[in-house]
């Protein structure tokens, strides 16, 4: 299912949201009928949490199946929230480049990360998420996380994506890598889309060309 939904106004959804195929972690301030579209588009249980007492969760937190990368400035009744919630194993990144959301790119198969991560913590994601990690960039750009969306069904990515490094997320993350936009033309599409293998929500600035390709990267048509 592909849905179309603001958060309070916001069109930037993937910021303010973090899923996979179980649980959704959302910012805490949307009305319970927006909680339940979410729960309902992408089949998941829907949990509201902040992070260092932020609202952009999609930004901070990077998810699969296997564990979650969290930034170091989650306090403790946050991570007790996502413990509770979350039965796999749990990462708090100490790096510099510590937005997790923003910084990595992960599904069940793989993940990139932004290419100046530490070595050592980049072997520290690998053991979490339970998955080979390669270092890459998309449109020759480091913040991965928001360049693109990746599910175990597909990839839409920023449509600058030169093919060296489609072809790096092909590899790692065993998926098609396809291009588009979001947000009637905005090229950043990890900050604009939330998806799993499901479904997916973006914004209703989003237009229906956009929807389209949004269906076939991911493969949600059907």
């Amino acid at each position: 299912m592909l849905k179309r939904l603001d958060f309070n106004g916001n069109p930037h959804v993937g910021v303010y949201c973090k899923a996979n195929n179980e649980i959704a972690f959302v910012e805490p301030s949307l009305p319970q009928k927006d909680l339940k579209e979410i729960e309902k588009a992408l089949k998941v249980k829907v949990i509201e949490l902040t992070i260092g007492g932020s609202t952009i969760v999609g930004s901070l937190l990077a998810i699969n199946s296997n564990g979650i990368v969290v930034t170091d400035f989650i306090n403790d009744e946050e991570l007790h929230i996502i413990e509770k919630n979350f039965k796999g194993e749990i990462l708090i990144i100490d790096d510099k480049f510590n937005a997790a959301g923003n910084n990595i790119l992960a599904n069940d198969y793989g993940a990139i990360i932004h290419p100046s991560i530490k070595d050592d913590t980049m072997k520290k994601i690998k053991e979490t998420l339970g998955v080979n990690v390669k270092k890459g960039t998309i449109a020759e750009l480091n913040t991965v996380g928001m360049l693109a969306i990746a599910t175990n069904k597909g990839i839409l990515c920023h449509p600058k994506i030169k093919e060296e490094e489609r072809k790096l997320l092909e590899e790692v993350l065993g998926v098609e890598a396809k291009i588009g936009t979001v947000n009637h033309g905005m090229p950043y599409v990890g900050a604009g889309v939330v998806a799993n293998e499901y479904g997916a929500i973006t914004s209703t600035n989003t237009t229906g060309i956009e929807l389209s390709r949004i269906e076939d990267a991911l493969d949600l048509i059907g």
